[in-house]
């Protein structure tokens, strides 16, 4: 989720919903709008109430868009959008912002649920000549990493704080970021997360000789 703007809300009707791991739901509903893949929406569960933006989970030519999104118990939306149930009504705004990217060569580095807005760019054919950086803290956490994994290769890196796997770098994403001997100044790095995360690993590329413009941020609340 990332903070919102005031937008006219338009009803649609959820298709499926779904909890992926522990407090990690997907919810679906028929798309009738286009979107570029790293855009957000605004959601509500009434035409004026409180609404909050989630980046869209899906690829642009997808029948469904997709929220990923984690229950935050002590959050007005999230529980309640965790007792949806297909058939009920919620009303969202067009998709709008800027975290988008291209064909180009980039780096991708997610936590949480911010691994969405890179979903939807896989889903939506920007897989090639990109690499992802994936944090989370428990391995059953890392939901779509076999179609990342069988897009990317040994480009898709875990990053899992709380378990170890042969297969995963036991750590956080700024500890893997912090032994890389070097990184490529020229590639943009596109960061999706926690507000601590992103400022965190903006700091470590800075260091490492990024510079600032080449780093794309959305933080997650």
């Amino acid at each position: 989720m990332v903070a919102g703007h005031n937008h006219k809300l338009s009803p649609v009707i959820v298709d499926f919903t779904e909890e992926l791991s522990d407090g990690i739901y997907l919810f679906g509903f028929r798309r009738n709008f286009d979107f570029i893949a790293g855009q957000v929406l605004g959601i509500a569960l009434e035409e004026n109430g409180p609404r909050r933006l989630y980046s869209i989970c899906s690829g642009e030519d997808e029948a469904h868009t997709k929220i990923l999104y984690n229950v935050i118990d002590e959050g007005y939306l999230t529980p309640r959008l965790s007792d949806l149930e297909a058939g009920d009504t919620l009303w969202i705004t067009e998709p709008r912002g800027e975290f988008t990217d291209n064909l180009n060569p980039a780096v991708w580095i997610a936590t949480g649920t911010g691994i969405a807005p890179f979903y939807a760019m896989l889903k939506s054919g920007l897989g090639s000549n990109k690499t992802l950086i994936h944090g989370n803290r428990f391995l059953e956490q890392f939901h779509f990493y076999d179609e990342f994994e069988a897009v990317l290769g040994e480009n898709y890196i875990r990053c899992c704080s709380g378990e170890h796997d042969e297969r995963v770098y036991h750590g956080r994403v700024t500890g893997f970021l912090e032994e890389e001997p070097e990184l490529d100044p020229s590639l943009k790095y596109y960061l999706c997360g926690n507000a601590e995360m992103v400022v965190e690993t903006r700091d470590i590329l800075i260091q490492k000789g990024v510079p600032f413009h080449q780093i794309i941020s959305e933080i997650y609340f």
